[in-house]
């Protein structure tokens, strides 16, 4: 699923390309995504002028001129390609498209349809349920130190499972959870309420380095992600130990025989990576 730095990254494409444009046509190919979508969806939208894009946590906020909102989630699969309208051949998971009045289109293309989009009036998105109790935004100046201690506080869980529930901190899921405790120098089997501190200080810089990284390199590509221009990210190519079991961490001998390299473990039924020697 496409983590923080691959949604902010979608929604500066997006807004390069929508924010300021009316929506001259749109095409509702299915009646449903993960969920129903909105009644009279392409009615509501159809002559709408785009205010602005935003974000909160993994989702894209597509502001509108009445003051109501496009709540998008690209789930699994989705991805949000910019190209040339009017469309006229669809591939088969085009579900919903975008045609503003300079000629460009927008296609939600979601293989797997864990995708959704609602519709919500702009004074409603603080309380909707898909938003309500999302933590703050790592990058925001509201998240520091202090708050994050104060979010893991008794909390008896591992940190890494604390670090990929949206209530703690919004946008992070496991490879920006694996690499920020790296960087941190904090095991993953370590328990959320021991964060606290210097170590949660070190734990809040982490996390905002490497998203600040991610993002400035398009994100990570995994599986189905793209930016909308169609481009990869490479941010992959940067993980100090995501997905590199086995492996040494950069500059470390974990990878001696005796210690066996990168670590591989599974918790709450995701895969987490970390450096035993490094991280504590």
């Amino acid at each position: 699923m496409p983590e923080l730095p691959e949604v902010e990254t979608i929604c500066r494409g997006l807004a390069a390309k929508l924010e300021g444009r009316l929506l001259r046509r749109v095409i509702q190919r299915r009646p449903d995504l993960r969920f129903p979508l909105p009644a009279r969806f392409v009615e509501r939208l159809q002559g709408r002028r785009i205010d602005r894009v935003g974000r909160r946590a993994k989702f894209i906020l597509i502001h509108l001129d009445d003051d109501s909102v496009i709540v998008g989630h690209l789930g699994m699969s989705g991805r949000m390609i910019a190209g040339p309208a009017p469309v006229v051949e669809f591939d088969r998971h085009d579900h919903i498209i975008f045609e503003t009045d300079d000629g460009t289109a927008i296609r939600f293309n979601d293989a797997r349809r864990f995708g959704s989009m609602h519709l919500v009036a702009g004074d409603e998105i603080d309380r909707h349920p898909l938003l309500a109790a999302i933590g703050p935004e790592p990058l925001s100046n509201n998240f520091s130190g202090p708050v994050l201690s104060a979010a893991l506080k008794g909390k008896k869980t591992p940190i890494k499972a604390a670090l990929v529930d949206q209530r703690v901190v919004a946008g992070i899921g496991n490879i920006y959870a694996s690499e920020s405790l790296f960087r941190a120098g904090i095991s993953p089997r370590r328990m959320a309420r021991t964060v606290q501190g210097e170590r949660a200080e070190r734990l809040a810089s982490a996390i905002k380095e490497v998203l600040v990284e991610a993002i400035a390199a398009g994100g990570s590509s995994l599986r189905d992600f793209v930016q909308t221009n169609g481009e990869l990210g490479y941010f992959q190519h940067r993980w100090a130990v995501y997905e590199r079991e086995g492996q040494a961490c950069p500059g470390c001998i974990c990878a001696a025989p005796e210690m066996g390299g990168i670590r591989r473990i599974v918790q709450s039924g995701r895969s987490t990576f970390y450096c035993p020697k490094r991280q504590r």
